[in-house]
């Protein structure tokens, strides 16, 4: 069955993000060196952004380095980051054909100034487009953003430009890297792991979540489709029950 043909187009989740995990493991898994697996994830997200312009995802978030990655080793980083620069460089034609905007969150002044100079230039190049946000979690920790918010929204309490009392959850979200980014409907994660790694966790509160045995390289328009129609036959009840979605 082709799942792309039994998807609902009025009912394609706005906003979709993915947990990329398992380059490594499959490069071994094929005697190769990481960063060969790392290299092949990219074109796995190649053929995933495609696939979510087809069905006119309006968000992609995907989550492409935490503040954990530091901690691997030396080679693997450096790779990683040059592989990030050379990516957004070969890409950004396509991006724009494909009516792809890019944005990144996270601590993107941690990141090394050659880096940060690649995106400033990607998301400059591409700000205009309007068929897909591509958003890049790089250098991001939600517990990190979290925290962040915190301290700003004390500091602007300390200043009285907010009060106590006026603190809600629309103002959390604006004091949030992903300000202006519509929460995840669907979270997808590959590599059979079962855990959110600290990823959005102010924003998947009501995320409706897709775990997959296979690594990310594996990826791909078909895996994207088939989590989507999932996702599409699921009743998302936001603490009612179900005669009330029903309006029974």
């Amino acid at each position: 069955m082709s799942t792309t043909n039994h998807i609902d187009p009025k009912s394609v989740p706005e906003h979709i993000a993915i947990i990329m995990d398992g380059n490594g493991r499959w490069a071994q898994s094929h005697g190769q060196d990481r960063l060969f697996g790392h290299t092949k994830g990219v074109d796995a997200v190649r053929e995933t952004l495609r696939a979510a312009v087809d069905v006119k995802v309006k968000y992609l978030t995907l989550y492409a380095f935490s503040t954990e990655n530091w901690n691997r080793p030396k080679e693997e980083v450096e790779g990683l980051m040059n592989l990030l620069v050379m990516s957004l460089a070969n890409e950004l034609d396509e991006l724009n054909e494909n009516g792809v905007r890019l944005q990144a969150i996270g601590n993107i002044k941690g990141l090394p100034e050659y880096c940060q100079e690649s995106l400033r230039e990607a998301i400059d190049q591409t700000k205009n487009n309007t068929n897909i946000t591509l958003v890049l979690a790089l250098n991001y920790s939600s517990k990190w953003e979290i925290r962040e918010m915190v301290k700003n929204i004390s500091s602007k309490v300390q200043e009285k430009t907010v009060s106590i009392d006026s603190i809600d959850d629309e103002l959390i979200s604006n004091e949030l890297t992903t300000k202006g980014i519509p929460d995840p409907e669907l979270l997808i994660r590959t590599s059979g792991e079962h855990r959110v790694s600290n990823f959005l966790l102010w924003q998947i509160a009501y995320t409706e979540f897709y775990f997959l045995d296979i690594y990310w390289p594996e990826f791909g328009k078909k895996q994207l489709n088939e989590a989507i129609y999932n996702y599409q036959n699921r009743e998302r009840r936001f603490g009612l029950v179900s005669s009330q979605i029903k309006g029974e």
